[in-house]
């Protein structure tokens, strides 16, 4: 009789254990089943997501980072809701989950730094992918304003990447902002020059360039006497993309020009006085 006892009593464990294998294999099946399932899902709707802000014409500096941001709050709830399907208790999960996440914040400042500078410079816009921008003692045009980095192209080609929490705690020099740039320059002539006869030859240079713009006033004034030389600035408003093109342009056609006129460009000199006993 106790042996027909024992032999039920193992009979139902084996039941209970091979009903549980069951239950869970069955619930790891379907968490396999729902991540795969949820991460196609998540890149099917992300991509969606991108065609439609870029169909409706989104600012490019803002999609990116609502991309971004749309997949990764995705992918949390997912990881969520496969781990609750497991049995975790979720109660328990999320004070772990906010524990680790205090502990990963502590250790992972600089980066929570860099994603509120990337969310400042999205609220302000001090620049916008595209426009030509100078950060401390870098310049290049903004390519991409990511989470955590803006990645800017410098003029040689070269691809920069900054943190936003420096970014959004610097000085930006934006230089697309407006769209006209004032162009200075500055030519030094020599001594006995007639002042006139400078500001007529630079007046025309300017006036003969279609690209300066006519409405703006075009300065021409003598500013200081160095040693070597009397020094002009010359001022135009010119087209944010001709800056650098009329600025080389400028000098070629000032040093032909003042090459014609006669009017001499002179090296620095010093005169010297020998005086004998």
């Amino acid at each position: 009789m106790e042996l027909l006892d024992e032999f039920n009593n193992i009979s139902e464990n084996m039941e209970y254990y091979i009903q549980l294998v069951i239950d869970s294999g069955l619930s790891i099946v379907a968490s396999i089943i729902t991540l795969f399932v949820g991460l196609w899902v998540i890149k099917r709707f992300v991509k969606a997501a991108d065609a439609y802000m870029e169909k409706r014409s989104f600012d490019s500096t803002l999609r990116p980072f609502l991309r971004d941001i749309i997949n990764f709050g995705l992918r949390v709830m997912l990881i969520i809701s496969v781990i609750s399907m497991l049995g975790v208790q979720m109660t328990s999960f999320i004070a772990v989950l906010g524990a680790a996440g205090l502990a990963v914040g502590l250790a992972l400042q600089g980066s929570l730094s860099n994603f509120a500078g990337g969310v400042i410079i999205l609220i302000l816009k001090p620049y916008k992918v595209g426009e030509f921008i100078e950060a401390g003692s870098i310049m290049g045009t903004v390519k991409e304003i990511q989470i955590f980095y803006t990645v800017l192209l410098s003029p040689d080609n070269k691809t920069i990447t900054l943190p936003n929490g420096n970014m959004a705690n610097t000085n930006i020099v934006n230089f697309s902002r407006q769209g006209t740039r004032r162009l200075d320059m500055r030519f030094g002539v020599a001594y006995g020059t007639d002042a006139e006869k400078i500001k007529r030859v630079l007046t025309e240079i300017a006036q003969s360039d279609d690209r300066v713009i006519k409405d703006k006033d075009i300065l021409v004034r003598m500013v200081e006497m160095n040693d070597s030389s009397v020094d002009y600035n010359f001022r135009v408003w010119v087209n944010g993309a001709d800056y650098w093109p009329m600025y080389y342009d400028f000098n070629e056609k000032v040093y032909s020009r003042f090459n014609e006129e006669g009017i001499g460009i002179p090296f620095p000199q010093m005169d010297v006085y020998l005086h004998k006993d």
